[in-house]
């Protein structure tokens, strides 16, 4: 029997969110890229809600974007509603998020991949990935094709052994009613990587016309757009936006999840896998959460060209005659059609624990992972890993460093080392609060963080590093200027900060003094900052937090130097945990285990304690004079 026989440098297995910028990474690095998927429908595809960004997650695709990515000029392109979270609150947890259309979503991250040189998309099933002696060599697919490489990216999603279940009734499909990969798993397991059973979930999609918005809050999108990608402004971006509406559960609503608990494949044990903490079902919120008398329901457009409608924050697998009630009992809901039932959905997929930073098996040369693959949940989690597992595939081929973002560097690297470092034993979620540093991580400095980095791999054009340089450039030439120019205490002065909320000067102070004062900002100064020159307002933003904020800044980069110490000393590959004998029976397993690549990364390690942290300082010294020796 003859088979095809296509060769490649490196082949990407799916076309989700983690596929997609795996791919274009590598095509845009000069590899000669193949990304397979299960089903050309599945480009992008958004089977749960309809948004992209939200609290931490918008963090996440601000800094794609400055390192070179699609996802935040896709939803850019996209979006039906945008708004900033958090803005009553510190700049550090201020998040993006913005509803999509669906299909335009997908639509348009596939014109992207189709027209990228170097990038070739086929649908069919990956069965089989190739490995010599400990090292990738290809994929087989479900029809016997061979297509030899030299790195894969496994970016199955939700994919591997999907099973969907509503209420007693199951499904062997992937998310959407789309087909499922059945076979990969075992060529995995087969080559010694170890496998979880994990559990995710979507509520019910409803018609329109079946709902009474009269009853519900409207929830309006931001009148001024901030927009996701570094490479846009708000007036490129700036459409008619469409509302979403705000409902609540009710006790009638709890009574109905309660008497019918028995029937949840979630309470029963129909259902193995682990679900997400953070994104529960409604049964699990009632169960959980008794003492609340309601919950949130979000009801969001699907696109602009449908009259589907997501119900947020009722995901279920409950029976369908109970969905019904249950949906039906919500404020607005009373009368509602559904369009497609809600169901959780279990998948297989790896224990992240086995790959590298780099997002390499450390036990397989060549072959990369990313998304919910990963163990994590989420549209730009899987994202983030993607674009960093494509840019590493690219890095090996090239023989370059891989690329690695630390704790202190972005929240990619906060995500991607909780993945590799610590015990996963539930789908990961991003949280502002997993990272350290937040008030240097905030989304509105990611390209200023991260955008060199995404220059010096090659992704960011010459012209836009350009830009960079002078943003930076204006930033401090004005966050200088603003801390010298001189305020006098004048009448005018005086009347301004009192109407302002402001304390009156005693005698003559700094623009940048004045900055400082909880209720006065860069903007608002403007009438009484005579010397001042129009700057675009993304300068003005940086110079206005980096003043406010200055000694919590400058606290936190103290302790990002107490970081680096530690993130800068390397383990040895070849080091022998047994012998170090003074350290506990359970660190040295975990360490063995998972083989930290610095002191830094196992302190983070669960079982592993600051006293083993010492013990293995002393012993890495000793290590380094005997090897020198």
């Amino acid at each position: 029997m003859s088979h095809i026989y296509e060769s490649y440098d490196v082949i990407v297995v799916g076309a989700g969110h983690a596929g997609c910028e795996a791919a274009l990474a590598c095509a845009r690095l000069g590899m000669n890229t193949l990304i397979v998927t299960i089903s050309m429908d599945s480009v992008a595809l958004m089977p749960c809600n309809p948004n992209v960004g939200g609290t931490s997650k918008g963090h996440l695709v601000k800094e794609i974007d400055a390192l070179g990515g699609e996802m935040g000029k896709n939803i850019d392109k996209t979006y039906i509603q945008s708004k900033m979270l958090n803005v009553s609150r510190g700049p550090a947890v201020h998040s993006l998020r913005a509803q999509a259309d669906k299909q335009d979503y997908s639509r348009e991250m596939r014109r992207v991949l189709e027209n990228t040189d170097n990038l070739t998309l086929k649908q069919a099933e990956v069965t089989e990935i190739l490995i010599e002696q400990e090292k990738v060599t290809g994929v087989r697919t479900y029809s016997g094709a061979v297509y030899p490489c030299r790195a894969v990216i496994l970016c199955t999603g939700t994919y591997l052994n999907a099973k969907c279940i509503t209420g007693d009734i199951s499904n062997y499909t992937g998310p959407n009613g789309l087909k499922a990969a059945n076979y990969l798993t075992d060529s995995l397991k087969n080559s010694g990587i170890e496998m979880y059973r994990f559990k995710t979930g979507t509520p019910a999609r409803i018609d329109k016309r079946s709902i009474d918005f009269s009853k519900m809050e409207e929830q309006f999108g931001d009148e001024e757009l901030v927009p996701f990608s570094f490479t846009n402004n708000s007036e490129d971006i700036k459409k008619e936006q469409v509302s979403c509406w705000l409902t609540y559960t009710n006790e009638t609503t709890h009574k109905i999840i309660r008497d019918n608990i028995h029937r949840s494949p979630l309470f029963s044990g129909d259902i193995k896998g682990t679900g997400p903490r953070y994104c529960p079902s409604i049964e699990d919120k009632v169960v959980k959460f008794a003492d609340k008398d309601r919950h949130q329901v979000f009801i969001e457009p699907e696109g602009n060209y449908t009259n589907e409608m997501y119900v947020g924050g009722m995901s279920s697998s409950l029976p369908e005659d109970v969905q019904y009630q249950m949906y039906r009992s919500v404020a607005g809901l009373e009368n509602a059609k559904i369009v497609r039932n809600a169901y959780a959905i279990e998948y297989d997929c790896i224990n992240p624990n086995q790959l590298k930073a780099s997002l390499e098996f450390k036990n397989v040369e060549g072959l990369f992972s990313g998304g919910q693959f990963n163990g994590s949940s989420g549209y730009e989690e899987a994202a983030a890993q993607g674009l960093v597992a494509g840019i590493n595939a690219a890095m090996k081929l090239l023989d370059r460093s891989p690329l690695i973002l630390d704790r202190s560097q972005a929240y990619i690297g906060v995500l991607i080392d909780d993945l590799v470092t610590k015990e996963t034993h539930e789908p990961y979620r991003m949280m502002t609060s997993r990272a350290e540093y937040r008030l240097l991580l905030r989304q509105d400095n990611a390209d200023l963080r991260l955008t060199k980095i995404g220059y010096k791999i090659g992704l960011i054009g010459e012209e836009r590093y350009r830009n960079l340089l002078q943003k930076e450039e204006s930033i401090e030439r004005e966050t200088k200027r603003v801390n010298q120019a001189l305020i006098g205490a004048s009448s005018f002065v005086q009347e301004f900060l009192i109407q302002n909320g402001s304390q009156s000067l005693k005698t003559g102070t700094t623009v940048g003094e004045l900055i400082r004062r909880p209720e006065l900002n860069y903007d608002l100064l403007e009438p009484v900052d005579l010397e001042r020159k129009p700057l675009p307002k993304d300068v003005r933003e940086q110079v206005n937090i980096n003043i406010k904020y200055e000694g919590y800044i400058e606290r936190q980069l103290r302790h990002v130097d107490q970081f680096k110490k530690l993130e800068n000393k390397n383990i040895p590959d070849n080091i022998d945990y047994e012998q170090v004998k003074s350290l506990r029976i359970e660190a040295r397993q975990k360490l063995m285990k998972l083989r930290p690549a610095s002191v830094g990364q196992a302190s983070r390690i669960s079982g592993v304690s600051p006293a083993d942290i010492s013990v293995l300082l002393v012993y890495l010294e000793q290590f380094r004079k005997k090897d020198t020796v």
